[in-house]
């Protein structure tokens, strides 16, 4: 039987991928290592927490002595603890660095000692940086363009080498815009839903034009499973979801959905190196693996926007403290730069 530790795993897709691997028949024990930060909430888990599978640690994953201990105890790694909103790396890179690199770090070098079966280490298409045409392959080159995405990139990087150099048996996954229930409100569609249903206006960077590939977090998650179970050891996967929307189209669906219009949007200066399209090739896992994205957007949607209407005593707490709330700073540099 599998033994999982799931770092981060208090976290929107930790959380989701928890629920989803307790439901195997062949995972025995499932352990969640979260820092418990302002993204990561033991609500997220919901009834599974009254599972005996399922174990709780609070802890960081630079702590090198409980990560070793933790990791002797299990048979494999699903690693998603990161740092990983980008408006926040532009003041705090340090600690993107630290969490994303150096953690992932502490990490590899514990599964090396363990003898871990398989590391499963959970990435992003960001590290691809914008491509004005065609779609990113995982033979690609990283073109990071922003703190955030170059500290995935490097940790990426770290992961691989631990293959290259030690033998442990890491895969990477790159994944595209998450989106689903209980997402943090500081993401796009949690932030725009949460402020139109509450009557207040949402802002749009430039002309709204940027791309992004939409992936529902289920899919997201049997992807990374498809990843853990059958991915090659050394190798690189793309999953992808089956929608590509400008962020002006986005909103358009958004304040049809939520019964709003445009007087409700601003539109501002773009932010600071805000990559014009993203775009990956998940060819491979679909031919490797067997993974197709599964969510049609406009369910997948519907779906998001009524778990917010219904579940307002879980975001809006979240809206009110402090620690979660973007930097001042960050908010007139969205406003106009």
């Amino acid at each position: 039987m599998e033994k999982v530790l799931v770092t981060g795993g208090a976290g929107f897709i930790g959380s989701h991928l928890v629920k989803r691997l307790l439901r195997q028949a062949d995972v025995g024990a499932v352990t969640v290592l979260d820092a418990l930060t302002y993204a990561g909430h033991i609500e997220n888990l919901g009834e599974a927490m009254l599972r005996p599978e399922l174990q709780f640690v609070q802890g960081n994953i630079l702590d090198t002595s409980l990560v070793r201990e933790l990791m002797g105890r299990h048979t494999s790694v699903v690693h998603l603890a990161a740092e990983s909103h980008v408006d926040r790396s532009f003041f705090h890179a340090g600690a993107f660095l630290s969490t994303n690199v150096l953690g992932t770090h502490t990490l590899l070098d514990a599964a090396r000692q363990a003898q871990i079966r398989k590391f499963v280490h959970v990435s992003t298409d960001e590290v691809y940086g914008s491509l004005p045409t065609s779609s990113a392959r995982e033979s690609d080159p990283l073109r990071p363009s922003v703190p955030y995405a170059a500290s995935k990139a490097a940790s990426d990087l770290v992961a691989l080498s631990y293959f290259h150099t030690y033998g442990v048996p890491v895969c990477v996954t790159r994944s595209s815009n998450n989106y689903g229930p209980g997402q943090h409100p500081e993401k796009i569609i949690p932030r725009f839903v949460t402020r139109l249903l509450k009557g207040e206006s949402v802002t749009v960077h430039g002309r709204g034009e940027h791309v992004r590939n939409w992936l529902h977090v289920d899919d997201n998650c049997r992807g990374i499973e498809l990843v853990w179970r059958n991915g090659v050891a050394g190798e690189i996967y793309n999953i992808g979801g089956g929608t590509d929307l400008t962020n002006r189209d986005l909103t358009a669906t958004l304040l049809e959905l939520c019964g709003a219009g445009w007087d409700q949007v601003d539109y501002v200066s773009d932010r600071r190196a805000n990559d014009l399209r993203y775009s990956m090739d998940w060819t491979k896992a679909a031919r490797e693996l067997g993974y197709r994205p599964q969510r049609p957007f406009a369910d997948g949607l519907r779906e998001t926007i009524d778990w917010y209407q219904r579940n307002t005593d879980r975001w809006a707490p979240l809206l009110r403290n402090p620690a979660a709330a973007l930097p001042e700073v960050v908010l007139a540099a969205q406003a106009g730069q």
